[in-house]
């Protein structure tokens, strides 16, 4: 009998945080700048340089855990990890080990097969390295020290997931919850999340764990889906050939599919840690816990709800408009502006989403003003333009933040207003169309599209198709 396996599957989820200045100074962590212009002595390792805690890291490690329902440890403190690579100006990194901020939190994701639970072991506080900067050409590797001292939190969690799907759908709540805090904007595509894959298999019904590796350099979901799948493919392959899985670090190439191995697994003790001399330990009292779970803003779980209460909208409808926060924020403005949230979310929920797709944008990167979107809507409404008018001129909005009755006007998208001259037309096109007329008549309802359609096309689009049809019905009896 052929044999089954399983995949398990633990995530350590790197999440940049959004303050304005590193962890242990005061320089910018502002994505983007010119090499090792946003150094110092302190980020750059210099001798004699000490550090000093950025009080605003705790507050979103603090709001971040207890978000994800983690324990606080209220007594933390920071340790040294020693290694060394070009990328680490000290040769060690400021982490925690013993006695992390966060611990035991859970997260309930949704799959195709219902919810399932994924504990988080831990959340830690600790810096970012630096960046190497391969020159191919130059045949060389220069460092940018720009990102180091950026202020990391680090999710660990049980190996609880079993497949690419509850992965994604971890990452994707994870990412949702950082964003709703503001703690993060998670980009993948600027390093600001950055998930690492410890993966094992084991035949189906056994409760002992496969010998892990752990998979780096995955910058997009779909590129930690497919080195999952990748990962898994090649771990059954050794099984089945007789051979061992060897617990490593692999690199994955999305471009070739294939993972490679970059050194041998390193354990705690490998790393030599110890309490960090120049760092105090971190009390956190009742009243600053409660201060921050005071601050914690509308979460979208409250946010769907309201949104079905208060806008009379579908569970679908408002579990889809609250996956973002800027695009809700963007949504509640524009429902707010035109009275009409249906036909807000409609705008929302088709084109925007569309348009995403095609510019391939994330949500945050959405920079239309609610007030042109509102007025679009009242537009519409107010049948100064058709339907398929209204998406040429959103399709702007979307990409220029045009206002929207100039450009219905420049373009000669307004509707024509002159009752005579639409029924004019009416009577020219049901004149020229008597057989579809008569069919009309014997009750063949789906010609009337057709006839709407030959005004449409007489009139350049110029006419509301919902008068249009009235106007044929009042006249073929």
């Amino acid at each position: 009998m052929e044999k089954q396996y399983e995949t398990v599957i633990g995530l350590e989820v790197h999440v940049e945080l959004a303050s304005a200045t590193k962890i242990f100074c005061g320089c910018s962590t502002k994505f983007g700048g010119a090499p090792n212009t946003h150094t110092c002595p302190v980020c750059t390792g210099m001798p004699g340089s000490l550090p000093v805690l950025n009080k605003q890291v705790v507050e979103y490690a603090l709001a971040l855990g207890l978000a994800a329902n983690c324990g606080i440890n209220q007594h933390c403190r920071f340790d040294r990890k020693n290694y060394f690579y070009p990328d680490n100006p000290q040769n060690y990194q400021i982490s925690q080990l013993y006695v992390p901020i966060c611990h035991d939190g859970w997260l309930m994701v949704d799959t195709s097969v219902g919810q399932k639970k994924i504990r988080i072991h831990e959340m830690h506080m600790e810096e970012d390295a630096g960046k190497l900067i391969h020159d191919e050409w130059e045949d060389c590797s220069l460092v940018d020290y720009n990102r180091s001292g950026v202020p990391l939190v680090e999710i660990v969690s049980e190996p609880d997931m079993r497949s690419a799907e509850e992965v994604i759908a971890y990452l994707e709540k994870l990412r949702m919850i950082c964003q709703y805090l503001g703690v993060s904007d998670c980009k993948l595509q600027e390093g600001s999340m950055r998930a690492d894959v410890n993966l094992s298999v084991r035949e189906v019904g056994s409760d002992k764990l496969g010998t892990r590796t752990e998979m780096k350099n995955l910058n997009s979901f779909k590129a930690i889906a497919r080195a999952i799948d990748g990962e898994r493919a090649r771990q059954i392959e050794l099984l089945e050939e007789g051979k061992s899985v060897v617990q490593e670090t692999r690199r994955w190439d999305d471009n070739k599919e294939y993972s490679y191995a970059m050194r041998s697994k390193e354990d705690a003790k490998d790393y030599r840690y110890f309490p960090d001399p120049d760092l105090p330990s971190v009390y956190i009292d009742d009243e600053w816990i409660s201060r921050v779970k005071k601050a914690q803003p509308e979460m979208q779980p409250e946010k769907a709800a309201r949104y079905q209460k208060d806008y009379g909208l579908s569970e679908y409808d408002a579990s889809q408009l609250t996956q973002s926060r800027h695009l809700a924020e963007l949504f509640e403005k524009t429902a707010d502006l035109c009275g009409n949230p249906k036909k807000a979310a409609n705008w929302f929920l088709g084109e925007t989403l569309r348009l995403l797709k095609e510019r391939g944008l994330e949500e945050e990167e959405v920079e239309f003003s609610p007030e042109h979107l509102a007025a679009l809507i009242a537009s519409v409404e107010k049948g100064e333009v058709n339907n398929q008018g209204a998406k040429e001129v959103f399709e702007k909005i979307f990409d220029e933040d045009v206002e929207p009755m100039a450009y219905i006007e420049a373009h000669g998208l307004k509707i024509s207003q002159s009752a005579g001259e639409a029924e004019a037309v009416v009577d020219k096109i049901l004149a020229a169309n008597a057989d579809a007329v008569e069919k009309y008549k014997n009750g063949e309802e789906k010609v009337l599209g057709f006839l709407v359609g030959q005004i449409m096309k007489e009139m350049k689009g110029k006419c509301n198709p919902g008068q249009m049809k009235e106007l044929i019905i009042s006249k073929v009896k």
